[in-house]
């Protein structure tokens, strides 16, 4: 078992919007935190301005919390490295940074994804780069938008482990009034949930684009769910992972809100606009476009039927219309709900 303080030094890479949100629950909860920041100018910024005027302006940050563009400054002393980078890149960010990890340092994923061609998951990343056992990863994932918690809005999630005693200390360290965190052994249930939703949402912001009302959302949500729970569950998980925080909670916020940004990227599908247009148009990272293809992979290879990912994948990629994936779905061979 890895023995974490219950307060100390936590480094998180980096600083976006769920990044910086999380380094402030991270300081309300009694940690010093250290932000790194890819860009000079963005710690500068954080340093003088007492806020991250690029992702999250006019939210003014805890006094325990500072930034800093050097890697090996940021995790000096750290005993917790929280990774919030996009989940794409974070095999080649975290092969720089790994050696200057404090030893028995516990890692912390925020990320929501699962590698293209490896189709592994994020907590199987770090540990191939680091070397780290199951008792060093975590992950934390819920509906957790995250400029609402950065105005310290009442939310949930969970913390997730293989190690229950890692996963409660864990617990302890981002547990404030506003942040309630639960425990899990199920970390794969809690990573396919929170990579999945972001698909689904994008299927439900195409929807909601294209004009169409509750009734195509929930229904889209809903079935979001059922394809969630089968890849997960096909692959190991607790099915009651996929009824809570991390599964319904987290795909529920997702799906509704508009500050989602894997929404919002779907609207703009839904609208008519093309990947690359939206991507040329916001420094946002939506995760469901980049990892729609992933998951398809996955659930192909696990031998799960997974039209939502297939529809969504098939529309990021060009290959067809928002519109026509509506009518693909309305289209589809009816089945029993529960099949």
């Amino acid at each position: 078992m890895t023995t974490i303080p219950t307060h100390g030094k936590v480094a998180v890479f980096s600083a976006g919007s769920w990044g910086t949100a999380f380094s402030m629950v991270l300081a309300d909860a009694g940690n010093e935190v250290v932000l790194w920041a890819r860009r000079p100018e963005v710690a500068e910024a954080i340093n003088e301005q007492r806020e991250n005027p690029d992702y999250l302006p006019g939210i003014e940050l805890p006094p325990t919390v500072s930034a800093t563009h050097d890697v090996e400054k940021a995790l000096h002393g750290a005993d917790v490295v929280v990774l919030a980078t996009p989940s794409q890149s974070l095999r080649e960010n975290l092969t720089t940074w790994a050696p200057h990890v404090e030893p028995g340092a516990v890692f912390v994923s925020l990320m929501k994804g699962v590698e293209l061609g490896t189709l592994d998951r994020m907590s199987e990343v770090i540990g191939q780069v680091t070397g780290a056992g199951p008792d060093r990863i975590a992950v934390v994932s819920g509906p957790n938008l995250a400029k609402e918690i950065a105005r310290r809005e009442p939310a949930a999630s969970v913390v997730a482990c293989e190690d229950e005693d890692v996963a409660r200390m864990l617990q302890r360290r981002c547990h404030t009034a506003a942040f309630r965190p639960y425990t899990s052994v199920d970390v794969l249930g809690c990573e396919l949930g929170g990579a999945y939703k972001n698909v689904v949402a994008l299927s439900v912001g195409m929807a909601v684009g294209l004009g169409f009302g509750d009734n195509t959302t929930a229904s889209l949500i809903t079935r979001g769910l059922a394809e969630t729970a089968r890849l997960a569950m096909k692959l190991g998980a607790n099915p009651l992972t996929l009824m809570g925080l991390a599964g319904l909670g987290d795909l529920v916020a997702t799906c509704s809100s508009p500050l989602s940004r894997n929404r919002t990227f779907g609207e703009r599908l839904g609208q008519g606009m093309s990947t690359e247009e939206i991507y040329a148009s916001t420094r946002q990272v939506a995760e469901g476009a980049k990892s729609c293809s992933s998951l398809l992979a996955l659930a192909e290879r696990t031998g799960v039927d997974a039209p939502i990912a297939e529809h969504v994948d098939a529309v990021v990629a060009g290959r067809m219309t928002a519109q026509q994936m509506m009518e693909s779905f309305i289209a589809r061979d009816t089945k029993a709900e529960t099949d």
